[in-house]
């Protein structure tokens, strides 16, 4: 579906035909649920001035949600998942492991299911050992004890690092991405939660230097966090010196030391009690949601499709990044910000922009959801071919707003352990699909 979209061009006269002479969408169409449910799916590929499909957005949504009560099974709960969630928004793995049920109502896909079945738990069979692997690696790290004020979530960033690259080719990006995704964690929760400002101040400088000879200047357990992150990518240069694509790992370094600069600058902010504009805001926090350092290290293990233009790509910040880290940024704001609030935290974008606009929190969160649709518009826009870099690169900033969207719709289930974070590791990594 993801790429079958991708190529999908001047799309929206397609849509006239649905309209009738006044303008408005055919009643007809209300009659066939499947037309629009599809309808419907259809128009969350959508980029900026396609306004038919933005009325065709309001009216299968409107139309969709009066007549799911009056649905039957598998259709009404085909419905209300889609209404919760496009295919668009959906995480490819996660959507596989629901609709195992839905097909098994129809008798005649039973031959072709219970193969995709049997490939699902092979393929869950290689990701439990990559976990296992990345968990013994943490367990010795003992991040619990030594550094008991960052999250232990390893098993949580794994799966959102599944989510980013599920497939079996992908295995070495997926182990690369997911240790340095656990170091961004556990730097996250130092300059958010723990460390003074000159420690903080001292830290930031000691990565900028990347030189293992700093590391005594260092507290205790900054010392434990430093050596872990350069170990980790010391690991990395091993893997990509076998490939001859040491290169890459300066990529990825150089965007590590840009996003410890952005926490610095939000650090700053806290000890001066100083409110950005949102501007300033914006500027840092599209760096210091970690999304464009991700991003890039999610190509280092990737493989022969990955070239040094890909990464000097991404450091002219394309607007396919820029919009998966608006997406997450405005995301995490609008359901963390009440929670982090209630201890030293820095101001967030709700605060900035009640500031500057003097409205309530209630219309910050209604502009932030607008400009989050806009973002997905952006990305719609980035994937229709030709594009500036190869497809798979662009799935990766693709999923990495899915998962934004699976994660923090409705609450921040990787801080606090959502029920969709639940589900989610256990039907992708605990759970054999019964065949």
């Amino acid at each position: 579906m993801a790429h079958a979209c991708l190529v999908l061009g001047d799309k929206a006269d397609v849509f006239n035909k649905f309209k009738e002479n006044k303008g408005n969408f055919k009643e007809s169409l209300i009659k066939d649920v499947q037309g629009m449910l599809s309808l419907y799916e259809a128009t969350h590929m959508r980029v900026h001035g396609e306004d038919i499909l933005d009325e065709a957005l309001k009216f299968t949504t409107t139309h969709l949600e009066s007549m799911v009560i009056n649905l039957s099974p598998p259709l009404a709960t085909q419905v209300s998942r889609a209404l919760n969630r496009p295919i668009r928004k959906c995480l490819p793995r996660v959507e596989a492991r629901h609709y195992f049920s839905v097909y098994q109502e129809n008798g005649s896909h039973n031959e072709v299911l219970n193969f995709a079945k049997l490939d699902f738990n092979i393929l869950q069979k290689q990701h439990q050992k990559e976990l296992g692997h990345i968990s013994r690696w943490w367990k010795d790290l003992d991040v619990a004890t030594k550094l008991s004020f960052a999250r232990d979530r390893v098993v949580e960033l794994y799966f959102w690092i599944l989510g980013v690259y599920f497939e079996p080719q992908y295995s070495l990006a997926r182990r690369i991405l997911t240790k340095a995704t656990c170091m961004v964690s556990i730097i996250d929760d130092v300059y958010d939660a723990y460390g003074t400002h000159e420690e903080l101040e001292l830290f930031t400088d000691t990565i900028i230097r990347w030189d293992i000879s700093c590391i005594d200047q260092l507290p205790d357990y900054m010392k434990l966090c430093y050596k872990a992150l350069l170990d980790v990518f010391e690991e990395i240069e091993e893997e990509m010196c076998k490939e001859g694509r040491l290169y890459r790992v300066n990529y990825a370094k150089d965007a590590m030391k840009k996003l410890v600069q952005a926490y610095f600058e939000e650090a700053k902010w806290l000890n001066e009690k100083y409110t950005p504009t949102m501007e300033e805001y914006m500027r840092n926090a599209l760096i210091s949601c970690a999304y464009p350092p991700l991003t890039a290290i999610s190509f280092v293990g990737m493989g022969d499709i990955v070239t040094k233009e890909a990464f000097e790509w991404l450091l002219k910040e394309p607007k396919i990044v820029r919009a998966a880290s608006i997406i997450n940024r405005l995301m995490d704001d609008i359901v963390s910000n009440e929670f982090e609030q209630e201890r030293d935290h820095v101001v967030s974008g709700i605060e900035c922009y009640m500031k500057l606009h003097g409205v309530s929190k209630q219309e910050v969160h209604e502009e932030f959801r607008k400009q989050v649709v806009n973002a997905w518009k952006d990305i719609n826009k980035e994937c229709i071919r030709p594009t500036e870099v190869p497809v798979p690169l662009l799935m990766r900033v693709l999923n990495l707003a899915r998962v934004m969207d699976l994660l923090y719709k409705d609450e921040d289930a990787y801080t606090q352990l959502g029920e969709v974070m639940i589900e989610g590791v256990t039907s992708l990594l605990v759970d054999p699909v019964p065949i």
